[in-house]
């Protein structure tokens, strides 16, 4: 979901463009609708373009629907139903191509983004990473711990693990190896440097997976499961699913990389008076940031216990009406939250196009197609293949986003069209890896990003990390998590 900036490659335009046209032009494959395959062959193309980044991906989300749009009548609807169905051309394709707008899910997620705005606003982020830096901070195991409890608070209603990653934890633990003369690009990286800052960038995977807005795609595979495989998944069913396993990840995960990747200075105790001056030259905490935090564990109050009769889009957009009134943040500040508004554009219209593949009766044929062809199988066994397949296939993606959107529709229905798949458990495992797939490479999450360019991990280390804890990652969610969801 980054800025696009640099410059693009021609074969980042043409393959986009070779994967919708070749499709396009092959034949269908046996029982499935000519108008079908045509849609199939543009949500290809979008999907590609995601992985490639010729554009920004809430541009190429808007090209693709627009695109659909242009062409409904040919994409949308069998020619032969137009007149039965009473197809119109021009109010049926723009109801459709706005249809991701009206989605609850995407604004949510907007809402949410709100929510790390006045977090970085107020300095109420900032201050709650030093607090625990300085009550942690005195032993470099300790300090880690301290990282790890601030991506885990900030992630109950931070829905971009780049902003909370990048933009409020990374800052400040950044700001401590110096404190030991602890140089990036330099040997003196691993006195203290290498070790808080991997454990932060870890931390951050994990709690992307604990909570449901712990990660924006995170809102994408709800939206799937609920299209797909017809279930509701609230915050606290996903926190209950993710939980068992997400949790003591969390805790062992300091630890394990304590002893993978050691620091060379195991006291710290500098740190800890650091964190105290920085936060004393922060003074008290001011009316904002008190009205923040009531809000906001108000809103999470009601994300978890009033779901049944407040949806949490409209729970959100109450904590966020009310930050406007009390004057935590004003409505020049909402409307230059880039973060937030491209965010909802680029969900609005992945919405949009993962949908428009089960009204034009895609996701139908491809499930018949897959329950004719696999039989015999164990649903439980398939469920470990599904995820680990998923997991693992994170490697050629860039983008948790990507991954999802192209992913994420496919190995759901290929689940449940074998017979006797708990939907529902399938739906819940294969959402579970989106955060936590992140660790394995320094391209899989744009939270690695600064983490890697940092100068205190080196490349070789990132990777083997990255593979050992996620292979750790992944083994945790097929034996602790899945046994215990429901369904």
């Amino acid at each position: 979901m980054s800025e696009h900036k640099k410059s693009v490659a021609w074969w980042q335009i043409a393959l986009p463009l070779a994967v919708a046209a070749g499709l396009a032009l092959t034949p269908p494959p046996a029982g499935l609708a000519q108008h079908a395959w045509y849609y199939f062959a543009i949500f290809s193309g979008v999907v590609a373009a995601l992985v490639t980044e010729p554009l920004p991906n809430p541009a190429v989300g808007v090209i693709g629907v627009t695109t659909v749009a242009v062409l409904g009548r040919w994409v949308l609807q069998a020619p032969a139903d137009l007149a039965k169905a009473g197809f119109n051309p021009a109010s049926d394709s723009v109801n459709w191509a706005l249809s991701g707008f009206a989605s609850n899910t995407v604004w949510l997620v907007g809402a949410a983004f709100m929510f790390a705005m006045g977090y970085e606003k107020t300095g109420l982020g900032r201050r709650l990473a030093l607090w625990l830096v300085r009550v942690l901070g005195k032993r470099t195991l300790l300090l880690g711990y301290a990282a790890t409890a601030a991506e885990a608070v900030l992630a109950t209603c931070t829905p971009s693990n780049t902003a909370r990653g990048a933009g409020t934890v990374f800052p400040v633990i950044n700001s401590v190896p110096g404190i030991y003369d602890s140089k990036p690009n330099d040997p003196s990286s691993r006195k203290i440097g290498s070790y808080v800052l991997y454990t932060a960038f870890a931390a951050n995977t994990i709690t992307s997976s604990l909570f449901l807005t712990g990660c924006a795609p995170n809102f994408l595979a709800l939206n799937f499961a609920r299209n797909i495989a017809k279930i509701n998944i609230t915050w606290w069913d996903w926190f209950s699913a993710a939980a068992p396993f997400a949790l003591p990840l969390l805790l062992l995960m300091p630890l394990v990389v304590y002893f993978l990747y050691p620091p060379e200075i195991k006291q710290s105790p500098e740190v800890s008076v650091w964190a105290a001056k920085e936060l004393s030259a922060m003074g008290g905490m001011g009316r904002k940031e008190a009205i923040l935090g009531v809000l906001v564990v108000g809103a999470v109050g009601l994300w978890i216990f009033g779901d049944v009769w407040m949806d949490g889009a409209i729970a959100a957009f109450v904590a966020v009406s009310l930050m406007l009134v009390f004057g935590v943040f004003t409505w020049r500040d909402m409307a230059r939250n880039d973060a937030a508004w491209t965010t909802i554009t680029l969900l609005a219209t992945l919405v949009t196009m993962a949908g428009g593949l089960g009204r034009v009766g895609f996701i139908k044929w491809f499930a018949d197609y897959v329950a004719h062809h696999i039989g015999g199988y164990d649903p439980t066994t398939m469920i470990i293949l599904l995820v680990s397949i998923y997991f693992v296939s994170h490697y050629m993606f860039a983008s948790l986003t990507a991954h999802t959107t192209a992913m994420y529709p496919v190995m759901l229905t290929v689940g449940i069209a074998i017979p006797g798949m708990p939907a529902g458990r399938l739906a819940l495992a294969l959402a579970l890896c989106t955060g936590i797939m992140g660790v394995i490479t320094p391209y899989a999450t744009g939270a690695a990003l600064p983490y890697y360019n940092s100068g205190y991990i080196r490349t070789t280390a990132f990777w083997g990390l990255g593979a050992v804890l996620g292979a750790f990652f992944l083994a945790m969610l097929l034996s602790v998590g899945i046994p215990l969801l429901p369904g």
